[in-house]
């Protein structure tokens, strides 16, 4: 069996805006089950648990000043959760998170600020990096809602299934860069086709920002 790659530790790396917020790039694992005409019964998405709680979340973590963000959202999802796949572009939303520790500081070093992108699953490792903290589990979409920790969460499933079914969803900038500076500007409008979606969709710029607990 093939060791799991090493999850990556400490956050030398980490990036943060011009606001200094710390930068996190997460994912919504999916994938299509075969055999059923319509799209929400075919379609399954991944969750990973965490230790000591019931409910569960998406894979997520910091985005390095080595990476674009897609590759921070990919590397997230290898080590939480063992997989590897195809990733959308578009981004589903942007929100600021805060932890329990600091949900009363307002202060931008206390939170993150993080985009969620929609992965088509392609590999399941059998062991991963981060496996003795993280289980995953694989549910019909409509179910994922209720065990969604968080509402940040069941708004970025809003914006997965529009993607999928070909709606209009908004984006706050274009993510391809990966300036040194570690500094991130929102730019424009971005209209692309992806392989991992079934159709071209316009994307306006702006989207509410949400405040929850990460």
């Amino acid at each position: 069996m093939t060791s799991p790659v090493l999850a990556r530790k400490g956050r030398h790396r980490q990036r943060y805006d011009h606001e200094n917020y710390r930068l996190v790039a997460g994912c919504i694992p999916y994938k299509l089950k075969e055999g059923m005409c319509s799209l929400i019964d075919r379609l399954e998405v991944l969750m990973i648990s965490t230790p000591n709680r019931h409910d569960l979340v998406f894979p997520k973590g910091g985005w390095e000043n080595d990476e674009t963000i897609y590759e921070a959202a990919c590397r997230e999802a290898l080590e939480e959760a063992g997989i590897k796949g195809i990733i959308d572009k578009r981004s589903l939303g942007e929100w600021v998170f805060r932890s329990k520790s600091s949900e009363m500081n307002c202060s931008p070093t206390s939170a993150c600020k993080g985009q969620v992108f929609a992965l088509e699953v392609t590999d399941e490792l059998d062991s991963w990096a981060e496996q003795s903290s993280h289980t995953r589990r694989w549910v019909p979409v409509m179910d994922a809602y209720g065990l969604c920790r968080y509402d940040w969460m069941r708004e970025a499933l809003d914006s997965f299934l529009d993607l999928l079914s070909g709606q209009k969803i908004t984006v706050t900038s274009d993510a391809t860069a990966a300036p040194t500076n570690q500094d991130v500007t929102p730019t424009q409008d971005l209209t692309t086709t992806d392989r991992s979606t079934m159709c071209m969709i316009q994307l306006p710029t702006s989207t509410e920002r949400a405040i929850a607990l990460c």
